[in-house]
């Protein structure tokens, strides 16, 4: 039965605390593979994403390029329409694989305005990823639960954004990977 994690997200840029976490969690949780899920139509963002889903991809890619267990997904970016958790799951299952979802303590606190969350409560096993200490469960009982500590890294991708736009440095932050990326489109050099 092969053990697989899902991490998904905007990715906008995907940064050294996405790694961390899918590292991580893989290591904890036994994990075979974590697969990074790059968000097609992240209908929550609204208009706040900068990077076209093909970018965002291709960043992603680069990110995971060299490390072990990680793998980018194009799953996502492929389906038409909004990008909803429980059509992701429904897609990687297989009655050979068990599912773990890896989520942030903050996309766990938003849970409650998920579509079909029920569904995904039957789908996945939930890994919360914490820092620091922070401690939240998915809403409501009947879930399968993990919980991953990870190092304290204060880095968001809206921070990320806001240093690339005004010149600031994100090496360290970011992939030099991603960064090459980054520069050769010319993403996020405009204050939004």
């Amino acid at each position: 039965m092969e053990r697989l994690g899902v991490l998904g997200g905007t990715f906008d840029p995907v940064h050294a605390g996405h790694l961390v976490a899918g590292v991580e969690a893989r290591a904890v949780c036994e994990l075979d593979r974590v697969l990074l899920v790059p968000a097609g139509d992240p209908w929550q963002k609204g208009q706040s994403v900068v990077a076209a889903a093909a970018l965002r991809l291709a960043m992603v890619e680069a990110a995971v390029a060299d490390v072990d267990g990680l793998e980018a997904t194009r799953i996502e970016v492929d389906r038409p329409g909004p990008s909803v958790t429980a059509d992701t799951l429904d897609a990687l299952a297989t009655t050979d694989r068990e599912l773990f979802l890896l989520l942030g303590a903050d996309a766990v606190r938003n849970m409650p305005t998920w579509r079909r969350l029920e569904e995904t409560k039957a789908r996945a096993t939930v890994v919360v990823i914490e820092r620091a200490g922070e401690r939240v469960d998915p809403p409501g009982d009947g879930w399968r639960v993990h919980h991953v500590a990870i190092p304290r890294l204060d880095i968001s991708s809206a921070d990320l954004r806001e240093r690339l736009a005004t010149g600031r440095p994100v090496d360290g932050q970011v992939p030099p990977s991603v960064v090459r990326l980054i520069r050769e489109h010319g993403l996020y050099t405009a204050p939004r």
